[in-house]
């Protein structure tokens, strides 16, 4: 396997004391990545205190497999190849595929990117690297917010190319969740250079939009500086609020009397590229960045606080005190999915009211058979819910600017539902040890119970616009089964099955008790659920099973990789974004080690068909600290790109625990080496 970088060959291997991993916190993860990303969601009493039924009580109610589907139904759910169909795994790749040989796991104090023998690597872009010819070469020492809005952001997340015909041109898309200052600057309490800093923190968010080129296919990329279509999206971009909730007066604002354009985007984690070339971003954990007051229902079911926050805009920016006269509405305005024209850097931005408001991970759409698009969601907080939005109009299958303008009113109106699941086990199987209850698999069926129906609440004693800005209340008032944080949602590009990546609770079976889709007490590594529609995805039910329950199988929790031997499969915990390749295989990024093992977060591969399903297989591993985000997965051209996000989280300004991509060697002005969170390619050669 090789560990260098393929044109820096100095690693960093130095010890230095760990943060102290909080008691929440999942094998490597740090304390210091909770607080800035989540705001320590984790460590707080879980936000959905609702009494939504368990599987149980639904189980013995008359919600149950007979009366869904009849008895044809009564069977376990197995999805699997037909006898003598060889699975795609199983197919020798041709020139430019992806074949490896499983990296081992590597151990969270190496600083260093493990790629397979036979491949290399490097960064694409890096933070700071200049996107227009008018922005300066990235100088960590004279940092402003001007500079910040030209150059590419920080903590990229999700992340896509969209390839232009030729092949050898294209436009890179990535998220920038959060920032972390401890690392960014040195320490500081002058309240003036707190303020610059924390504008520079705004201009450093939202996604960036840069075109890239190459000289053949399957060649590294390389971004082009000044790229016509080159684009910044930040914290005071301003975008459109489209939908049903557009002028709702829970999204008015003193600046924004009609409750109809919002600056800026926030907490951007995972998204979507749609059939139709626009890139969705979910915003995810808006709440750490506002203080407001708890005091509410509707603000304390999304985990707001009057404690300060970690950027510490609100002392300067009166629109993150919610306290304050005019801004009470302004978290109403984050929490949505953004909508942005990638080809078009003059386009306006759009919040999707239609889709609901929550801790959005991502959206992934779909073209169902009768030509409406359907868009699965993921809430990412212990005990939230999974969702999909089924749109009203039906895609324009056709070319140009005229069939682009007709697809981008696809997401604002249609049908929001809530995911309602139920177990086929006798409730004593279910006892949170993760042990495989008699019928040998954990699965069931469920419901899409509806929230809306068009402009219309389903929601007795809730408005079209409460269901819409306060849908997790909407949510529990219908009975959705409570989840082990749904992040990542992708349906597969072929067979229209549904991935769910439910990363973790550490606290099930504490709030709310085990059932058979969260079937594993104090959930460290969490698990993969395998999703299929019944009526297609405009259906109202579904059948599903558990695909991988993760974790270290040499260590004492019990896990499953798809009915393979346990013995012969990758280590893998807390999956997070998923992707698939033109082979149909599955692959995992994750954001967090095996609870007995601390090893650096990894991209796993994942066969779906043949003997070779459920094989987990580990391509990749990034550097201390860090998280492997927004794979991109290009097979046919021996390819992978993945956004290295928050390397040297757990580090200081004068103690890195990070050299990532550099390793010590940066470019002028950029002294001192300091990580830089990078979107990086893996090529064979």
């Amino acid at each position: 396997m090789t560990i260098t970088p393929d044109r820096a060959t100095a690693v960093s291997t130095g010890e230095r004391t760990m943060l102290p991993i909080a008691a929440h916190a999942r094998g490597k993860r740090s304390p210091v990545t909770c607080r800035l990303k989540c705001a320590d969601a984790c460590d707080r009493p879980e936000c959905n205190t609702s009494g939504n039924p368990t599987f149980r009580s639904i189980a013995a109610a008359a919600f149950s497999r007979r009366s869904l589907f009849g008895g044809a139904a009564a069977g376990a759910l197995t999805i699997a190849a037909a006898s003598g169909t060889s699975g795609s795994a199983a197919a020798s790749p041709g020139p430019g595929g992806l074949p490896f040989d499983p990296i081992a796991p590597v151990d969270a104090t190496i600083d260093a990117v493990v790629v397979p023998n036979g491949y290399r690597w490097q960064p694409l872009i890096r933070w700071g690297d200049p996107l227009f010819a008018d922005a300066p070469i990235f100088d960590i020492g004279a940092q402003s917010a001007a500079a910040q809005a030209r150059q590419f952001g920080y903590n990229n997340d999700y992340l896509d190319i969209l390839v232009d015909p030729s092949g050898l041109t294209g436009v890179l898309v990535a998220n920038h969740e959060y920032v972390n200052p401890a690392i960014m600057f040195p320490p500081s309490d002058d309240p003036a250079e707190l303020r610059r800093r924390g504008e520079i923190f705004q201009a450093a968010q939202g996604l960036s939009v840069v075109e890239v080129v190459r000289d053949s296919v399957g060649a590294p990329w390389r971004t082009v500086v000044g790229g016509a279509r080159n684009r910044r999206i930040t914290v005071t971009t301003p975008f459109a609020v489209e939908g049903p909730a557009r002028g709702s007066s829970l999204l008015r604002t003193a600046a924004d009397p009609g409750g109809r354009v919002v600056l800026g985007t926030l907490g951007n984690c995972a998204g979507g590229t749609t059939p139709w070339g626009t890139i969705l971003s979910g915003e995810e954990n808006f709440n750490g960045y506002f203080v407001a007051s708890a005091s509410s229902p509707e603000r304390a079911r999304y985990g707001f606080s009057e404690s300060p926050t970690s950027t510490g805009w609100e002392t300067w920016d009166s629109r993150f005190d919610a306290r304050a006269a005019g801004s009470e509405n302004e978290p109403n305005r984050f929490g949505w999915i953004v909508e942005i024209d990638p080809q078009d850097p003059t386009s306006t931005p759009v919040k999707h009211t239609a889709m609901g408001r929550f801790k959005h991970e991502g959206a992934n759409v779909r073209v169902d058979d009768d030509g409406r698009v359907v868009a699965y969601m993921g809430d990412d907080e212990r005990g939230d819910y999974l969702y999909k939005f089924v749109s009203r109009f039906r895609m324009d299958r056709g070319v140009g600017q005229a069939a682009r303008r007709n697809n981008r009113r696809l997401l604002t109106e249609g049908d929001l539902f809530v995911a309602r699941f139920s177990g086929d086990s006798p409730a004593a199987e279910i006892d949170g040890s993760g042990r495989l209850p008699s019928d040998g698999a954990f699965d069931g069926v469920g419901e899409w119970i509806p929230l809306t129906r068009g402009r219309a609440s389903a929601v007795p004693g809730m408005t079209l616009d409460e269901v819409l800005v306060h849908t997790r209340l909407a949510a529990d008032a219908v009975g959705a089964t409570k989840m082990d944080r749904c992040e990542d949602v992708e349906p597969h590009p072929t067979t229209g099955r549904v991935y769910i990546a439910c990363t973790n609770n550490t606290q099930r079976g504490t709030a709310v008790p085990v059932d058979e889709a969260n079937p594993r007490l104090a959930n460290r590594d969490g698990h993969v659920i395998e999703l299929e529609e019944e009526q297609g995805a405009g259906g109202r039910t579904f059948r599903w099973s558990i695909l991988l329950l993760c974790g270290d199988p040499a260590g004492a929790a019990l896990t499953y990789f798809a009915g393979f031997p346990a013995d012969r499969v990758s280590p893998i915990s807390c999956p997070d974004n998923v992707a698939f390749d033109s082979e149909g295989n599955l692959w995992i990024s994750t954001d967090g080690a095996p609870s007995t093992i601390r090893r650096n977060d990894g991209l796993f591969k994942v066969p779906l068909e043949g003997a070779e399903r459920g094989r987990v297989q580990q391509f990749l591993s990034v550097p201390r600290d860090a998280e492997v985000c927004g794979p991109v997965i290009r097979n046919a051209e021996g390819m992978v790109l993945v956004a290295v996000q928050h390397p040297g989280e757990d580090g200081a300004w004068d103690a890195p625990t990070s050299l990532f991509p550099d390793y010590g060697v940066p470019g002028p002005g950029q002294a001192p080496a300091a990580p830089r969170p990078s979107v990086m390619q893996v090529w064979r050669g």
